[in-house]
């Protein structure tokens, strides 16, 4: 168990060596994850790769990758490697018998968080008590048909009016193959909702990229998009002699948002705010009563399951919602 708390110090070694999987695909995956968290970043900070010797970082890293997976390892280095493989291996063998211990990974940070399955669950059942959000689903049908039903009957609607084009509506109608109900995920926020594969997923995906760009653009004064973008604004503060000795630097956090926001008087800000932001009241063929009644559904159909019950979140939006971030920022912002 004192591997869990060395957290990110501590990485076993060349556990790689020792998978099923070919050299090709373990440096594919190896390649994939590292581009994206690259490219990421140049994205986040509006970096562009222009120097040819620039462009070419990327293949490099894809050889580089493929040089360390077949160069032969030091004697010493594996059997450190095995040692340390029978080792997690022992600690999945004690977590498979242990019930009433629970590890998830944070949601903010790549480290394992370790608790006791009844102190979630007391937890869990304070939080819901606290803030009334969340109302169990007595009846005897399928939560997750009858969401499946109200995405699919929006979707056609919305197709067969215009609002959205054919690759719009593939791209978020549900995959039935792979659907799944949300479900309370301790990591260890106690609200935290995972729904990566809930029926109304990718409207929620759709609306935050719709939406988004709107708001950030609205509220481009008073907001850092990244952390070059507040030393710039820092220094610019500082340069029209606005830095004094008396100046304080304040931070705060609104204790539980996404759960204390009214669902109705949210809505009724964001038709306030689209009203307000966008051109003839639509954005592109999507007009505003249409992004009505997708933010709705999203809202409505925000059902996860929890020791063996159905619940479904009746004030603010589940925190693991694309949309719900935007909506929560929108709100605050009026």
């Amino acid at each position: 168990m004192s591997w869990f708390i060395k957290g990110l110090k501590y990485i076993p070694r060349c556990q790689s060596r020792f998978s099923k999987q070919s050299i090709d695909n373990i440096v594919n995956e190896q390649y994939k994850t590292l581009r994206s968290v690259v490219q990421g970043c140049l994205d986040d900070y509006r970096v562009q790769l222009i120097e040819a010797r620039q462009k070419e970082g990327f293949p490099y890293l894809k050889c580089m990758l493929y040089e360390l997976q077949t160069k032969k390892l030091p004697h010493k280095l594996y059997k450190r490697a095995q040692h340390e493989r029978k080792i997690v291996r022992n600690i999945i063998k004690m977590l498979r018998h242990r019930p009433d211990i629970t590890v998830r990974r944070t949601d903010k940070s790549k480290v394992f968080y370790i608790g006791n399955v009844t102190m979630f669950a007391r937890k869990a059942s304070k939080y819901m008590i606290e803030t009334e959000a969340y109302q169990e689903i007595m009846n005897e049908g399928c939560v997750l048909s009858e969401n499946l039903h109200l995405v699919s009957v929006l979707l056609k609607s919305l197709l067969k009016k215009g609002a959205l084009t054919q690759e719009q509506y593939k791209r978020m109608t549900p995959r039935v193959d792979s659907l799944e109900l949300a479900h309370l995920h301790f990591i260890p926020k106690l609200h935290k909702v995972t729904a990566i594969h809930a029926p109304a997923t990718e409207i929620s995906k759709f609306l935050n990229d719709l939406l988004a760009p709107l708001f950030l653009r609205a509220a481009r004064q008073t907001t850092f998009i990244n952390g070059i973008d507040l030393v710039q604004a820092l220094e610019k503060y500082v340069t029209n002699d606005h830095l004094k000795p008396t100046t304080l630097f304040i931070t705060f956090d609104v204790e539980n948002l996404y759960t204390m926001i009214p669902r109705q008087g949210a809505l009724e800000i964001l038709l306030q705010f689209l009203e307000q932001h966008l051109h003839h009241n639509k954005i592109g063929s999507i007009r505003i009563d249409d992004i009505k009644r997708m933010a709705r559904l999203v809202l409505d159909t925000n059902s996860f399951a929890y020791e063996h019950k159905y619940y479904r979140q009746i004030r603010g939006g589940a925190m693991g919602s694309a949309f719900t971030r935007t909506l929560a920022n929108i709100y605050m912002l009026n």
